[in-house]
């Protein structure tokens, strides 16, 4: 990944809140939506689900998981040269007891401050996305894999 790969997918993680969540349901793909937040110093995603989603369900039983997340629309960029990456992870619950908690939370209401109140439901959980590999694209022809390293440094940045 050049330099100018790595920039333009650090914007694209810190500007867009909300990815495409694709996780296993009775053995076929399913796809939600999840708010997510940037777990500090790279290690991982965080996102704050109800444990009635379908999505909580199907990580609890399968974590292996992936993450979409796209530019938004350009009026002079074609749909299909958007930047996107595809994260491939582990999807862990992060409870209060997890050393990572107070920083997932405090990652998580720093960018999506009116979901405090969420916290105090008892439905709802912490999860933290470990990625393993992305694919990035930043337009046409500008396809890079990465891996879990590269990741968590752009991710701390």
């Amino acid at each position: 990944m050049n330099e100018t790969q790595a920039h333009a997918l650090t914007h694209l993680l810190k500007t867009q809140e909300v990815a495409a969540l694709g996780t296993l349901h009775d053995g076929e793909p399913f796809v939600s939506m999840v708010p997510f937040a940037l777990h500090p110093a790279g290690a991982g995603f965080v996102i704050h689900v109800s444990q009635l989603a379908a999505h909580t369900k199907d990580m609890l039983s399968t974590p292996a998981v992936s993450l979409l997340v796209i530019a938004s629309p350009a009026p002079d960029v074609p749909a299909q040269a958007r930047p996107r990456v595809t994260i491939q992870g582990t999807a862990t619950r992060c409870g209060e007891n997890d050393p990572r908690h107070a920083a997932a939370r405090a990652a998580y209401l720093t960018r999506f401050p009116d979901s405090a109140p969420m916290f105090g439901f008892s439905d709802f959980s912490l999860f933290i996305i470990e990625p393993r590999q992305a694919r990035f694209v930043g337009g046409f022809g500008q396809a890079t894999s990465v891996g879990a390293e590269t990741l968590r440094k752009l991710g701390s940045e």
